[in-house]
């Protein structure tokens, strides 16, 4: 697996997120339990999707935090972990611009939704724990693991003040 396929997938994943919350913005009329849950659901089946296709190819490393932990594991060489960290920062912007240019939005541009409080970053720490626990810590067969990966973040965007998305390579840049 190339890291121009890594970066590829990764952009999928952030597409998925970000084109199906600019879609419910667009169809929820403000009620904003509607679009979360749109969103959680979207953005849920997209993930199942991606892992379940992409995890035999390149083990669905979509997420710098589960590239690291495989790295601290020895499961991969920092050398492959800083490529693959590399790639997924590159494809999740590129994701986010596809998304913006989905919907004829300008294709660069700030959250207006700031996520700097405490209890958001505790929400993303819980949700990346999570996430880390099933993908790395499982040994059942992969659609096990990628429904377990899509149901946690499913629920973790109702039960996290951030909406758990649990990537830095998304939050990082701000979202």
């Amino acid at each position: 697996m190339s890291d121009r396929g890594r970066a590829i997938w990764t952009g999928l994943r952030l597409a998925v997120v970000v084109a199906s919350g600019i879609m419910v913005e667009n169809l929820a009329a403000g009620n904003n339990a509607v679009a979360l849950l749109a969103n959680a659901i979207a953005t849920g089946a997209g993930l199942f999707v991606l892992i379940t296709i992409f995890a035999p190819v390149s083990g669905a490393h979509f997420n710098p935090a589960v590239t690291t932990a495989a790295a601290v594991q020895r499961s991969i060489s920092l050398r492959e972990a800083m490529a693959f960290i590399a790639a997924q920062f590159a494809g999740a912007c590129s994701g986010v611009i596809a998304a913006h240019a989905m919907f004829s939005l300008p294709l660069i541009q700030t959250s207006s939704h700031a996520r700097g409080s405490l209890g958001e970053s505790l929400g993303e720490v819980i949700a990346t724990f999570g996430l880390l626990t099933i993908s790395l810590s499982s040994r059942a067969p992969l659609a096990h693991i990628a429904a377990a990966v899509s149901l946690w973040i499913t629920a973790a965007y109702w039960f996290t003040s951030s909406t758990s998305f649990a990537n830095p390579a998304v939050t990082s840049r701000g979202r």
